[in-house]
């Protein structure tokens, strides 16, 4: 078993806030445990909750939808949400559920060490981007100790307001360069830590 289904059922045994007295399951988070592109949502919904999956509703179709749009699947990438529980009648997440879950959240982060993290909605980018507002950064990415975190809007947002739609989809396209630009950079960089060849005098 992975370090990351271990934690999975550490995850589904947790009840460090209320919300695990209302759930039908806790819902992990799904996906590749090597993956260089890690998406964070905000929390679980109805279908998630019954299903112990994230984003397997409506806005789960979109997503796999802008997934499809940069040639990557599932399997592909990590998927999570902020907190673990689903929060009765879908409603925002409270600050005290955010900080129970997050130690929750930290770990999945330090076992797969995605290249990029995309935070899905203003809740999950107020956890790594905190103090402006998704309408204006979304798209933008920022560096912080050295990871890249990409906010975007939820992709419920667009099932809201259609016009988000075409702006969801734009921000996605940015992330196959930003990757590339990421790899190169690091390739770079190794070829710098390599030592110097030395010539050896044969003569």
């Amino acid at each position: 078993m992975t370090e990351l289904c271990k934690l999975g059922q550490e995850i589904e045994n947790c009840r460090a806030c209320k919300l695990a007295d209302r759930r039908t399951s806790a819902v992990p988070g799904e996906g590749n445990e090597h993956a260089e592109l890690m998406f964070i949502g905000e929390a679980p919904g109805e279908n998630e909750d019954r299903q112990g999956r994230p984003f397997v509703g409506a806005a789960g179709k979109f997503l796999d939808e802008l997934l499809t749009l940069i040639n990557l699947s599932r399997q592909d990438v990590y998927i999570a949400n902020i907190i673990k529980c689903r929060p009765p009648g879908n409603r925002d997440p409270l600050p005290d559920e955010i900080l129970a879950c997050k130690p929750w959240l930290d770990r999945q982060i330090k076992i797969i060490q995605p290249r990029i993290i995309i935070t899905l909605g203003r809740f999950s980018m107020a956890l790594f981007v905190p103090g402006k507002p998704i309408g204006k950064c979304h798209g933008a990415p920022v560096s912080k100790n050295g990871t890249l975190y990409f906010p975007m809007y939820h992709p419920a947002a667009a099932l809201h307001q259609q016009s988000l739609r075409e702006v969801i989809k734009a921000d996605m396209q940015k992330l196959p360069g930003l990757l590339e630009s990421l790899n190169r950079e690091k390739a770079l960089n190794m070829r710098r830590d390599e030592p110097p060849v030395q010539q050896l005098n044969l003569f």
